[in-house]
């Protein structure tokens, strides 16, 4: 489940970009076939190498076409990437006042490195999970469904962030578990004890945020959104809703575990009174609990861990602690990870009770 929720955001985080680039007509792929010359430039006390080249278009009216690439003496192109023949890249075509046209290299091309990797990876899941793993595909095509078709247009549409996220939620939750496990008893305990654990969290979450009074604007992403025109954000709602789906993806992993363990402990002991069976199977969650509890601070850090380079470094514009900490940045960073946390470790004994309270509903 973890690595079915990672790879969803990746995907997610890309979409955008995908979308863009088909129907951006400027931007197409090319392969560098000559290197015309090359220069050593110093700017601002670095060293920069800059490049003329020749390349040709790869698909489409542009295949085998040829295009120059003119960076050197060009102020706009000081980039560390030193390219080589046969490198695939993506090419940018603009028009100067003239009406002249005029090429930039906008990345290197990495697609073929990505669906290799997509492919092994779905290769591995099916292998190794077998039925249950092929399940699990179908679940993250159809999360990926509904976070594109309903989660990010009703946002784009100025739509509450939090109402909808709950909503896409609950439907991620039905699938994840019911496409995964099944429809059988464990998964209807699983949504129920996800439902209240995630619910707590919500509130955790939106009490902090208010009392923190964090509004959710900082970052160049949120730079952006605010130049989209004709809708109106609720930044502290997407806050919110960031919060709850990066918890919803650990939430699954731990509640099916403790469900499943209360399940075989109470078939290899039936007959174990309830308060045993809910001290068997909640010694086995506590373990899980810090596993989890640092998978989702480690996330969260692996995400942050260029701003804890810099202050480490001691180069950074933060005179003291009372400063760090009353940054905003920081603030949200801290108020995610702690309070996705609490109602990640409150899951464990939530839905041990659930499971030991149907369990044994008739003793």
């Amino acid at each position: 489940m973890k690595i079915i929720k990672s790879i969803l955001i990746v995907i997610i985080f890309f979409c955008p970009f995908f979308n863009a680039l088909a129907a951006n007509d400027n931007l197409f792929e090319a392969e560098i076939i000559r290197i015309l010359n090359q220069k050593e430039i110093s700017y601002e006390g670095e060293k920069y190498i800059q490049q003329d080249l020749i390349l040709k278009g790869l698909k489409g009216e542009r295949e085998n076409l040829e295009y120059q690439f003119n960076g050197i003496g060009d102020l706009v192109v000081f980039k560390s990437d030193v390219y080589e023949i046969s490198d695939q890249v993506l090419l940018l075509e603009s028009y100067n006042n003239e009406g002249v046209p005029q090429y930039y290299i906008v990345d290197h091309l990495r697609t073929s490195s990505v669906y290799y990797l997509l492919a092994i990876f779905l290769l591995t899941i099916i292998v190794v999970g077998r039925w249950k793993g092929f399940r699990s595909i179908i679940s993250l095509v159809l999360t990926f469904v509904v976070i594109t078709k309903y989660l990010v247009p009703s946002l784009l549409l100025g739509a509450n962030p939090l109402l909808v996220t709950i909503i896409g939620s609950i439907a991620i939750l039905v699938i994840i578990i019911y496409f995964t496990e099944g429809f059988r008893l464990l998964s209807h305990l699983a949504v129920i004890s996800i439902s209240v654990s995630l619910l707590i969290s919500i509130f955790l979450s939106w009490f902090f945020v208010e009392s923190a009074k964090l509004s959710g604007v900082f970052g160049e992403e949120i730079a952006s959104l605010v130049e989209i025109g004709g809708v109106s954000f609720n930044f502290k709602g997407l806050l919110l809703a960031g919060i709850i789906i990066g918890l919803l993806g650990v939430l699954d992993d731990v509640v099916i575990a403790q469900i499943s363990t209360v399940e075989q402990i109470h078939k290899t002991n039936p007959n174990q009174k309830r308060f045993e069976l809910f001290k068997s199977s909640y010694h086995v969650g506590v373990s899980h609990i810090s596993s989890m509890t640092n998978t989702l601070f480690l996330a969260y850090a692996g995400v942050s861990l260029p701003l804890l380079v810099l202050l480490a470094s001691g180069e950074s514009a933060f005179s003291g602690f009372s400063q760090f900490i009353n940054n905003e940045q920081i603030a949200t960073e801290i108020v995610r990870t702690l309070a996705g946390s609490v109602g990640l470790i409150l899951s464990v004994p939530l839905s041990t009770i659930i499971a030991v309270w149907w369990y044994k509903r008739n003793d």
